[in-house]
């Protein structure tokens, strides 16, 4: 019988990672828990609770894993944002914190936000790149009678989404593989949000997201492209008033808003996220003479 305790294998994971992560401790307790299938509170609870050798193995090998660069999101297979456990795999990006400010914008700008169900069901948002379905399941979860559409070009990240739509009994919203404004032909909405590729080509920050899907982080070779296809092509797609809301890299905001400026974007401005850098930025179109009355 094992006679490491719980609390000697956090510390020792913890150790572990202290060279390799922004969160040793945290990274430690989550594969901990992801193998004694236990909560960070019941690891505290039973800290000098014996582990077995075979339960012991297996957690040096997620933290293996962790070491070599692998997201601590892939190895438990879940990742929390605005308070909804998600399933998570390579195919998606892992959902980060930052991006729960471009649900939050996309929430204050919904129309009929004070008046009830009746103007909430006329809502609609769409939510490009929805990877995991993050935001889309974000906004749905707290909107449930607007139309949420979710696009993306990867089939299994699409599939991740449709699971995490069931998981979380949010099944209302209409998944679409294509790329971008593709499978939304002729359809306009009152939000458009989107967390796109956005990191340059020769960035060296890629060499430690490996682990993640490269489609979903690298956007060309100034990582602006994906922003700017956007951007161009979201007028038709939104009611007068309407709003589109980009997450971009810290030093991309002046671009970012330049790019809407030049396609006719108003009211357009920047939002710092938690850590007070410019991460979001968003306009409105006072006017679209492709919609009909």
């Amino acid at each position: 019988m094992s006679t490491v305790s719980v609390s000697q294998l956090l510390q020792r994971g913890a150790r572990s990672l202290e060279s390799h992560s922004d969160s040793p401790r945290l990274d430690a307790e989550l594969l901990l828990g992801k193998t004694l299938r236990l909560s960070r509170s019941a690891l505290i609870a039973r800290s000098n609770d014996p582990v077995s050798s075979e339960r012991e193995q297996g957690y040096a090998s997620l933290i293996e894993q962790r070491l070599k660069g692998a997201p601590v999101a892939h190895l438990t297979g879940t990742r929390e944002f605005w308070s909804l456990a998600l399933r998570v795999t390579p195919a998606v990006l892992v959902p980060r914190p930052e991006t729960e400010l471009l649900v939050e914008l996309a929430l204050q700008r919904l129309p009929g936000q004070q008046a009830g169900p009746a103007v909430d069901r006329a809502c609609s948002v769409l939510d490009l790149g929805t990877g995991s379905g993050a935001i889309a399941l974000a906004i749905a979860s707290e909107r449930p009678g607007a139309r949420v559409t979710g696009v993306d070009i990867s089939p299994s990240a699409l599939e991740v989404a449709v699971q995490n739509s069931r998981d979380l009994g949010l099944a209302r919203i209409d998944w679409r593989l294509g790329s971008w404004f593709e499978p939304v032909p002729g359809e306009r909405f009152d939000v458009i949000v989107a967390n796109p590729p956005y990191v340059a080509a020769a960035d060296p920050a890629l060499e430690h997201l490996r682990a993640e899907p490269a489609i979903a982080l690298c956007g060309g070779p100034t990582g602006l492209e994906a922003l700017s296809a956007i951007a161009g092509a979201a007028v038709p797609h939104l009611h007068t008033h309407g709003w589109l809301i980009l997450e971009h890299g810290s030093d991309q905001a002046p671009d970012v808003a330049r790019l809407l400026e030049r396609h006719g974007f108003a009211e357009v401005r920047s939002h710092l996220d938690f850590s007070g850098k410019p991460r979001v930025t968003l306009g409105t179109v006072h006017s679209s003479h492709q919609e009909t009355t």
